[in-house]
């Protein structure tokens, strides 16, 4: 799975590494990297409002639109050599936020329709992403402070493995829009997120000690 990831990341990179170029150069460098991370996680808001009112293909086209900002955005920052640790955490943070919005949507729709219940698979999925991320952030603060000098390229490869990181989870969520199948892909990502913040823990743990 993790070298599927990688694939995907790469080819992803690619093509948005050539767009961040025509952009820059049709705005003059006018457009920031950070403005990008903003405007592609204010677009997931909308993109929760069609979730919850059951309109998922258009729901899909957007997250799939606008989840590439979340590309954009770093290839952007290393085109005009912004690259910095406010924008990282900015980027990783909204990340969070785009999730938050995402399952309140779902489990807006499940609570609206004929199976209220399902809200929980949500609120769920929600709880377990957050969960991966994290465990990661802690591991990384745990590093930090201890004074162990782990190179970053190391250390980001050991804290962000696992079966289902933050793209897996939302490609899962896509194809479960696209296929009508909302209750399936959030109960998957309740599942194996939660599987994947214990796998980074053991990870994690077994190398800081």
């Amino acid at each position: 799975m993790q070298q599927f990831t990688d694939t995907i990341k790469k080819a992803v990179r690619g093509i948005m590494r050539e767009v961040a170029m025509l952009l820059n150069e049709l705005t003059g460098g006018k457009i920031t990297p950070n403005g990008v991370t903003w405007f592609g996680f204010l677009m997931h808001i909308p993109i929760a409002f069609f979730i919850a009112n059951g309109d998922f293909i258009r729901a899909a086209f957007l997250l799939v639109v606008f989840g590439l900002f979340d590309t954009l955005d770093g290839e952007l920052a290393r085109l005009q050599k912004r690259v910095s640790d406010a924008g990282g955490l900015l980027d990783a943070s909204t990340d969070r936020f785009k999730e938050v919005l995402l399952y309140s949507g779902a489990a807006w729709y499940f609570a609206s329709g004929a199976h209220p219940k399902y809200a929980a698979l949500a609120v769920a999925a929600c709880g377990a992403s957050i969960c991966v991320s994290f465990v990661k952030a802690k591991g990384e603060a745990i590093v930090a402070s201890s004074g162990k000098h782990i190179p970053y390229p190391e250390l980001n490869r050991m804290f962000s493995g696992g079966l289902f990181p933050f793209e897996v989870r939302m490609i899962v969520l896509v194809i479960g829009l696209l296929a009508n199948q909302l209750a399936w892909a959030v109960a998957i990502i309740a599942i194996f997120s939660s599987y994947t913040a214990f796998q980074r823990l053991f990870v994690i743990s077994r190398r800081l000690n």
